[in-house]
């Protein structure tokens, strides 16, 4: 048996730099428990089933019952071990919802995954101030693909893609702070950030130009932690070395950034999709800021997607973030 201590230690010297070492964490760190929000989705279930059959979750599905047992039969996957997993009957898909975000609350469940609702209506029961899992952060959505060509780490993070339309200075300082913590739970002490534009010079004409030099500046000045910040950065050379030395970019993101934070979520959510509809690179992402790590799988996510995403969410829930404010 490895004691609590000993297990923090580990997990501070083995950096995670690809899927496969993420889901040897995953398999090292659990089972956790999810709670699944209305739960009769056939992408939730799938997602959950296939982690339970690795060993890397257990959990409550809350929502109709009659529904959900109908589902996993579709599914054949109304086994024996369909058994050992407690199902909440709520036929309203609020109260499955609040009660779901609750169990999380409670302590019941580790990580909540996201059913058969609209994420607005999961992230409205998330937010209550009464029994929510509010922490006084903002809730952004990190985006984490995995790029096969680059040297050492090849894992990088987009956000935020997902909950925030059109973030401020404040709010766009607040997300590249959830994914720093992101990084450092992955064992990535010092990431690299790169503050995208359409182009990698101050110009009043382009917006975000102004508010990436901004933050870059109070990172220079400690008032971001924990990570270097640079920008703006046109995103050839924020990932490309050979852009990067043909623009002659003296930086020390340019080129080898772990973190990419373009200006809006629109921006975000087109680049995280190109990496996975044209690049084929294979992705994961979690929703940051809560007291627990939220999950929203797509019916469009692949089945890989959903089931690294659940693993991203067992170290999330499992390791002590190091403080980035």
């Amino acid at each position: 048996m490895i004691e609590h201590a000993d297990r923090e230690c580990l997990i501070k010297i083995f950096m995670i730099t690809n899927f496969e070492h993420l889901l040897a964490r995953a398999r090292f760190l659990g089972p956790k428990r999810i709670a699944v929000a209305n739960a009769q989705d056939e992408a939730a279930l799938s997602a959950f089933w296939e982690a339970k059959g690795m060993g890397l979750v257990e959990g409550i599905l809350f929502g109709n019952k009659a529904q959900i047992t109908q589902l996993l039969r579709r599914l054949n996957l109304a086994t024996e071990s369909t058994k050992a997993v407690e199902i909440r009957d709520f036929p309203s898909e609020a109260e499955a919802v609040t009660a779901a975000v609750r169990s999380v609350a409670i302590g019941e469940a580790d990580i909540l995954l996201k059913g058969k609702t609209k994420t607005s209506t999961l992230l409205k029961a998330v937010l209550d101030p009464q029994q929510g899992l509010k922490t006084g952060k903002l809730l952004s959505d990190v985006f984490l693909f995995e790029d096969p060509g680059r040297d050492n780490n090849q894992l990088v993070m987009i956000s935020d893609g997902g909950v925030t339309i059109a973030p401020d200075l404040k709010q766009k300082v607040e997300i590249i702070q959830n994914a720093v913590e992101l990084a450092h739970l992955l064992g990535n002490t010092n990431p690299k950030v790169a503050l995208l534009s359409a182009v990698e010079t101050v110009t009043s004409a382009i917006p975000s130009t102004l508010e990436a030099a901004a933050i870059a500046k109070m990172n220079q000045r400690g008032q971001i932690k924990g990570c270097i910040v640079d920008g703006p950065l046109a995103l050839d050379n924020a990932i490309s070395p050979e852009a990067a030395r043909i623009k002659g970019l003296e930086s020390p993101v340019a080129g080898v950034a772990d973190i990419l934070i373009p200006p809006d979520i629109e921006s975000a959510n087109m680049l995280a999709k190109s990496t996975t509809y044209w690049a084929k690179f294979r992705l994961a992402h979690v929703i940051m800021g809560a007291k627990a790590p939220i999950l929203i799988p797509s019916r469009a996510d692949s089945a890989d997607a959903k089931l690294l995403s659940i693993a991203l969410g067992i170290v999330v829930s499992s390791v002590g973030g190091v403080a980035t404010k």
